[in-house]
């Protein structure tokens, strides 16, 4: 008897994540967003989050 898989092969199919920066002065929050879901998001300072060049 052959196993089977069901769902999705690819763990990112059907996202889409996108990022910015919101608000001004002291009070910048870093976004992180998949829109294609309802609640999927998470925030933090900016001053917080890591530089790009640190994730390299």
């Amino acid at each position: 008897m052959a196993a089977s898989e069901s769902g999705p092969t690819d763990a990112n199919s059907g996202c889409d994540v996108v990022s910015s920066v919101d608000g001004e002065g002291s009070s910048k929050e870093y976004v992180i967003a998949d829109i294609t879901a309802d609640g999927a998001w998470l925030a933090m300072q900016a001053d917080d989050a890591p530089d790009l060049p640190d994730w390299r």
